[in-house]
């Protein structure tokens, strides 16, 4: 048996104001050409299909075209929901779109448990899983009413008591597509700080797994193992970040032979437009013998080394650069510049860390341990809420 796994395709997303749209499109076709030349006997997509809950027109005409080409090759395809997507919208005619072999995950809400669909591939089946992206909140209230206390940002709890509910049958092949953060992993800084974690609570232990013997995870961009190599994050197929520049995307390709057989491997995706840094002075930036030659219309971030400003400097690069995405200066001035910036710290950093280094700098002196306590608990109730 063999499997595609797939996740965080974010369709209809921008990045630096940028559409990705044609982007999107082209990786598409580069992914179908790969389960053309493949030929597996299933997909699996692990969430975040669209990168909003009210996806734009153009992304939901790009999913339908890919599944609808999906749907010609008769290939079974399972597709959950991720924390960008909207469940009930992703969803809605799924109980029909079935009979074509296209399978979205139900809205899950912790009242009955998730039973499996068996895919079979000659003398082989699996059983596979289909775990929406959930939060404690989604699911407290239906697991109190079955006697189960969770706690407010028990993960690792929720999960163990949903995957317990499954009933998992350990001789058959169990296979979990799921979409959460799982404890261990390296994020990137297009999963936006409302992705993550608030100093971890929204961790998954990678435990909780083990009846499963292929999880295809959702949620990170970068594709990874996580705890063995069956546990795996796909990543996304395309960069949406420069934190992203050096992560070489592609396609995971799973064949199993048995529970005790499952090798893993990758197809690399080259995109239509790469995504890179440059550094130096404007002049030798804007020098042809500098950038002839190069791939010019990539998506690009420039470091100017300037001491001083360059007038209207991006509307010049990007006559050189027209996909220039971001400028900023790295010189002496900005070096003593003890600012909170973005580019440097937001996205590294747990929000009660930038609260913590706002206040200092408003008061010139660290939060006390009664105020950090208190700023945590605002900060975790805002998450719960969220």
């Amino acid at each position: 048996m063999k499997l595609i796994h797939l996740s965080d395709l974010h369709l209809g997303k921008r990045v630096n104001e940028f559409s990705m749209i044609e982007d999107q499109k082209y990786i598409l076709l580069k992914i179908l050409q790969i389960i053309d030349a493949e030929k597996p006997d299933g997909i699996l997509i692990a969430g975040d299909v669209y990168d909003k809950s009210i996806a734009s027109t153009e992304a939901m005409g790009l999913l339908e075209d890919f599944l609808l080409k999906i749907a010609e090759r008769k290939i079974q395809t399972f597709i959950i929901s991720g924390n960008h997507d909207s469940a009930e919208r992703l969803s809605f005619g799924s109980k029909f779109i079935d009979q074509s072999g296209i399978h979205i995950s139900r809205v899950y809400d912790g009242r009955e448990p998730i039973n499996p669909l068996v895919l079979k591939a000659g003398d082989q089946e699996a059983d596979i899983y289909m775990l929406p992206f959930i939060k404690p909140a989604s699911v407290r209230g239906a697991f109190a009413e079955k006697g189960i206390e969770l706690g407010t940002n028990d993960y690792t709890g929720m999960m163990r008591e949903v995957i317990d509910e499954m009933a998992v049958d350990p001789d058959r092949v169990n296979i979990l597509i799921a979409h959460q953060f799982v404890a261990g992993s390296v994020t990137s800084d297009s999963e936006e700080l409302t992705d993550l974690s608030i100093g971890g609570l929204d961790n998954v232990a990678p435990s909780v797994f083990a009846p499963f013997d292929y999880v295809a995870l959702g949620h990170l961009h970068g594709p990874q193992r996580i705890g063995r190599d069956t546990i795996r994050y796909a990543g996304s197929p395309l960069k949406y970040s420069f934190s992203e520049e050096h992560q070489h995307k592609s396609v995971t390709i799973v064949e199993i032979q048995g529970k005790a057989d499952i090798q893993i491997r990758t197809a690399d995706l080259i995109p239509m437009h790469d995504m890179r840094t440059i550094k130096g002075k404007y002049n030798d930036l804007m020098a042809r013998e500098n950038y002839e030659g190069t791939a010019t219309d990539d998506y690009i971030q420039v470091i100017l080394t300037d001491e001083e400003d360059v007038p209207d400097a991006i509307g010049k690069l990007r006559d050189v650069y027209p996909n220039l995405m971001h400028l900023s200066y790295d010189n002496t001035r900005t070096r003593s510049n003890q600012r909170l910036d973005r580019e440097i710290d937001v996205d590294h950093r747990t929000p009660l860390e930038l609260f913590e280094d706002l206040y200092e700098q408003i008061n010139n002196q660290p939060m006390n341990e009664e105020q950090r306590a208190f700023a945590s608990s605002q900060i975790e109730k805002i998450w719960e809420e969220n």
